[in-house]
């Protein structure tokens, strides 16, 4: 697979995503490099938001497509703000607003919590066209806590939260390098591949 097209607008995960492919020796074209708006992603499921991200820019690229759908799940909030993550504190007009106001209302959920585990999710899809029968997906799980304080001036949305006690860190204080070979977007990526080798 020689050129993909990568859908979203995120420039935080197209960072993350293109590094982690770079080594295949593919390139990475970004959907609004090709000039294709986003898709909607009215779905309850991560999957299914993912895979129509990705049908979505196949349809109107004719190449194969990557999507990325992820987020927060906090364990005392029952799983939210999971696949509203993005959105959790409404639309703002740009993204730094947005994150800082979706921080500010988990920490204020969780202020009478003394339960802080959460795991960031995600789900990679990848199509070989619009109506690719059987498009493979990886998955990756990252475990931690939500902090109340903010800390780290690396990555992006809830990393200045997501506490990870196993290195007295939040995902916003690691490197890229640290991050990808730990976070729920590199495990995802890394188990797609896999499973893209089996694939002509």
């Amino acid at each position: 697979m020689k050129k993909l097209v990568l859908a979203g607008s995120n420039a935080g995960k197209q960072r993350e995503i293109q590094a982690l492919l770079g080594p295949l020796g593919c390139e990475v074209l970004t959907q609004a490099a090709l000039g294709i708006a986003d898709a909607e992603e009215p779905h309850l499921t991560f999957i299914e938001n993912a895979l129509a991200k990705a049908r979505h820019a196949a349809e109107r690229s004719g190449l194969p497509a990557l999507a990325d759908d992820s987020g927060v799940c906090v364990v005392a909030l029952g799983g939210e703000p999971g696949v509203h993550s993005a959105r959790y504190a409404g639309d703002a007009a740009g993204r730094d607003e947005r994150d800082a106001r979706n921080n500010a209302k988990l920490v204020t959920a969780l202020t009478a919590s003394s339960d802080r585990r959460a795991y960031y999710y995600c789900a990679v899809v990848l199509v070989r066209h619009a109506a690719d029968p059987q498009p493979l997906i990886g998955e990756g799980y990252w475990w931690g806590e939500i902090s109340e304080q903010a800390r780290g001036g690396n990555g992006f949305g809830y990393d200045p939260h997501f506490f990870l006690p196993d290195l007295g860190k939040t995902a916003a204080e690691l490197d890229s390098e640290q991050k990808n070979r730990l976070s729920h977007r590199g495990q995802a990526l890394r188990q797609l591949i896999e499973k893209l080798h089996s694939f002509p």
